[in-house]
């Protein structure tokens, strides 16, 4: 197992993502404990030392399974990380219940890692809101040793990320995106690691093979990247594109069997880093993914001073694209929900204003209506 320094600290290269654990009958609320424990023992025996779990995974079932099972081994052998729930606006003025209660769950003295979780549009107004007290209360927590290192993770947009840092930046000690070869472009995170390396914040990494994307590819392009490593399988791929990023330290992966867990450890006994040649055909391959499955637009914003209704069309279509091309999710629906409705998709009249300027020939009001019809 690979291991990279933090704080003085040695955390395995890879870490064990409690969202994805084994379930019975397909309900998610209903982990199955003895394939769990399972992959516990065997991460434990490879060498992983960071878990990662967080409030609603397994519909809240996941710190309970993940505390009893990190229970049978010695407190000082292994990292837990967990997250205050801020993706739901009913938790802000609830951050001490919730961090007494995880304490608990997790039957834990002290988290070694804790996060704000998921800053996005839809809470960044309530983070960073002195009212809830959520940075003070866990920032008491850090001082009392109840938290061991602060951090936060993000599925917002750049921008988004810059106000959080600018008004926590110089607590925040490792800040966790959705990175991958993937959105390296599609989702901008290229411009993230950027604005985490500018404030000297250690990248942790969610989403590296981006739900399951990137594990089986086309024949032709796994034929590419077979005739430039031979022996390396798919998935590897995405892991191997991580080690070509120098602030990266922790890659979680949300392995669902003993089989992944296998297999993603194998790619962390060595570090096997992209040369420049491997580089530019693995973002080419997720320039063609992407492009065969989003619209054209390329933000010039002819569309805005022709629309009636004020929308601001290329931030809409951008959403559209990530909707459309992930098949659904959260963050196009988080990302509405934090402007007016009569902004959203469905505010457009189709009077295709738009598309009499739109340089790319985009039908737009067709992919509004088709983005409302999608988000019901």
């Amino acid at each position: 197992m690979l291991y990279k320094s933090f704080q003085g600290w040695k955390l395995s290269a890879l870490g064990m993502g409690a969202m994805r654990l084994p379930v019975i009958d397909g309900d998610d609320s209903r982990i199955d404990e003895t394939a769990a424990e399972q992959m516990v023992a065997y991460a434990m025996e490879s060498g992983i030392n960071y878990y990662d779990t967080a409030w609603g995974y397994h519909n809240g079932q996941s710190e309970l399974i993940m505390g009893r099972l990190l229970r049978k081994y010695p407190r000082e052998s292994y990292f837990l990380a967990s997250k205050f729930p801020g993706y739901d606006l009913a938790n802000m003025d609830k951050v001490e219940e919730i961090f007494e209660k995880q304490l608990e769950k997790c039957g834990v003295d002290y988290f070694d890692f804790y996060l704000f979780h998921n800053v996005c549009e839809m809470n960044i107004d309530a983070y960073l809101n002195p009212k809830y007290g959520i940075f003070a209360y866990l920032m008491k927590q850090k001082q009392a040793g109840r938290i061991r290192h602060l951090g936060f993770s993000a599925h917002g947009s750049y921008g988004v990320m810059k106000r959080f840092l600018h008004a926590y930046g110089a607590d925040m000690e490792f800040g966790q995106i959705q990175l991958n070869y993937l959105d390296w472009k599609f989702q901008d995170a290229q411009a993230k690691v950027e604005l985490l390396r500018e404030f000297g914040i250690p990248v942790w990494v969610m989403e590296p093979l981006r739900g399951g994307r990137l594990v089986t590819l086309s024949k032709e392009d796994t034929e590419k990247l077979h005739n430039l490593r031979p022996e390396e399988p798919v998935p590897a791929w995405a892991f191997r594109f991580l080690q070509s990023i120098p602030s990266v330290t922790m890659v979680l992966s949300g392995m669902s069997n003993l089989e992944q867990m296998q297999e993603n450890i194998r790619t962390f006994e060595e570090e096997k880093p992209l040369n420049p040649q491997e580089m530019k055909a693995l973002l080419c391959i997720a320039d063609t993914m992407v492009r065969k499955n989003i619209l054209p637009c390329t933000a010039c914003h002819y569309c805005v001073s022709h629309c009636p209704q004020g929308l601001d069309i290329p931030s809409l279509l951008a959403l559209y694209n990530e909707h459309h091309f992930t098949e659904g999710g959260f963050i196009a629906p988080m990302a509405l929900s934090a402007i007016a409705q009569n902004k959203w998709p469905s505010a457009c009249i189709a009077c295709r204003s738009c598309e009499a300027v739109c340089p790319q020939q985009i039908e737009i009001s067709a992919a509004m209506a088709s983005f409302a019809k999608e988000l019901g």
